[in-house]
């Protein structure tokens, strides 16, 4: 059963102190976004991160997942088509991650046509989404908080 919330996953590599984020051109909706996924039964936020980044890049070993204060309220119509959780359930969050990768090799699901490694820069003026635009933002700006 999918859980009533969605998550946001940006992985990114850090290489000689320049920062690169994947984004990820949907398939079925011609846009480019991070990786996002439903919850599945009982797994927390961060395990549905964990478990969509690899079934949407094939990355599995060596993560470092940072969480984001970025949290974004979807309409479930937008996310799933229906009011999949009852009546009442009109609006669900999206929590946001950033995910360290150490390999810019992906292995990419059906879901997605095609990826780019970009600069914070390049990367948010290809996205769709100001949820993933803000995310984003948030992950280069403590990114570049760490390098500095």
């Amino acid at each position: 059963m999918r859980a009533p919330y969605q998550v946001l996953v940006f992985p990114y590599i850090i290489k000689d102190d320049l920062i690169e984020f994947a984004i990820f051109k949907r398939g079925d909706l011609d846009y480019w976004q991070g990786i996002a996924g439903g919850g599945e039964d009982e797994e927390t936020p961060i395990e549905s991160a964990k478990r969509e980044l690899f079934e949407e890049t094939g990355i599995l070993d060596s993560v470092s997942f940072m969480q984001l204060d970025s949290i974004s309220s979807l309409s479930v119509e937008n996310v799933v088509g229906e009011f999949l959780w009852g009546d009442d359930v009109y609006v669900i969050k999206e929590y946001c991650f950033g995910a360290q990768v150490f390999s810019k090799d992906i292995i990419l699901s059906k879901e997605h046509l095609y990826y780019k490694w970009l600069s914070f820069e390049e990367a948010v003026n290809h996205l769709k989404w100001d949820s993933n635009k803000t995310a984003l933002w948030e992950l280069n700006k403590r990114l570049l908080k760490e390098i500095s």
